[in-house]
């Protein structure tokens, strides 16, 4: 006899939350069905996969061991059933997108529209997390596409570039950059820059904007998103850079801030990926379609081409992030 994916997926739950209640809450049953249905999967495989209390849950060796292959498989189940759907037509039924912070807010919204229009079959459920995190669900069959920005270390996942997306100087008002008409990656030697926290991959790209001259961070503070960030430069207290797609998509607003063009800055590369196994390839592509229409016509109401934030001449001299 062998397992089925229910109790699979009871495995799973359990692995990842630690707690029988959690557990139950993520697979939508009761505590009693994902404890009955654990112990039938005990039964039926004649090994004990975790000690169970009421306060705390502890995986035994073996049953870490099946809770990985456990992914595997309703991984390639949930595969399986996707070719079988997808012969109906492309971008229908259920996809589940990953974001970053940095992009899903200021791009998916004005993809929307499109998507609602020619893909009225297709349910969309996003998920914003950090990169690190939207790679692991991406392995393990939580999402099926995720957004995010290059330079990362992504193995082997397959990416279709959307758009090279570089920077525009936040500053306050008062600031001696404010009243330029343009600055470089030289005008940023003597200042320091607020920052996204460590974990955004924005963090590590601002900082490789002008590999050159290597901008200094300021550790006092570290925020946890852009809207933070630029409140902390309304406030008089230091300068970012802001990606130029949340530039295009208004993000500084509702802010009273100079932003000032740069010059010279090497620029992050917004990419859609998903697993090389995946059957919805054809889907996938056809989505980043959708996205990079959407960015064209954010940038042509900014009236700013959808490479903005030029990365001028110096381009060739960028290096990777993750090779510094």
């Amino acid at each position: 006899m062998l397992p089925s994916l229910r109790q699979l997926r009871f495995l799973v739950a359990l692995a990842d939350e630690r707690h029988v209640g959690r557990a139950a809450e993520a697979c939508h049953v009761s505590q009693s069905t994902l404890s009955a249905g654990l112990k039938e999967l005990e039964a039926t495989l004649g090994v004990g996969v975790a000690e169970r209390t009421k306060r705390s849950v502890t995986m035994t060796p073996v049953g870490e061991q099946l809770a990985e292959r456990a992914r595997g498989v309703l991984t390639a189940t949930h595969d399986l059933v996707d070719l079988a759907s997808r012969q109906a037509g492309t971008l229908r039924g259920d996809l589940r997108l990953g974001t970053i912070p940095t992009i899903g807010p200021y791009l998916i919204p004005h993809a929307m529209p499109a998507l609602r229009r020619d893909h009225p079959d297709l349910r969309l459920y996003l998920r914003e997390e950090l990169t690190e995190s939207l790679i692991e669900g991406l392995a393990a069959g939580r999402l099926d596409a995720i957004l995010i920005a290059l330079p990362y270390e992504t193995g082997d996942l397959a990416t279709a570039t959307l758009f090279e997306d570089s920077y525009t100087l936040a500053a306050p008002r008062a600031h001696p950059l404010a009243g330029r008409e343009q600055v470089s990656g030289a005008d940023l030697r003597e200042h320091s820059l607020l920052l996204l926290e460590r974990g955004h991959c924005l963090h590590r790209h601002a900082l490789s904007a002008f590999p050159e001259v290597l901008p200094r961070e300021d550790d006092s503070f570290a925020a946890t998103s852009l809207s933070t960030l630029l409140a902390m430069v309304e406030m008089g207290l230091g300068l970012t850079l802001l990606p130029q797609l949340a530039h295009d998509a208004g993000a500084a607003r509702s802010h009273e801030i100079a932003l000032v063009p740069l010059r010279g800055a090497c620029p992050r590369r917004v990419v859609l990926a998903w697993r090389r196994t995946s059957p919805r390839q054809p889907e996938f592509e056809a989505l980043a379609e959708v996205f990079r229409a959407a960015r064209a016509r954010l940038a042509a109401d900014a009236d700013r081409p959808a490479d903005a934030g030029d990365a001028g001449e110096d381009a060739h001299a960028c290096v990777p992030a993750a090779a510094r």
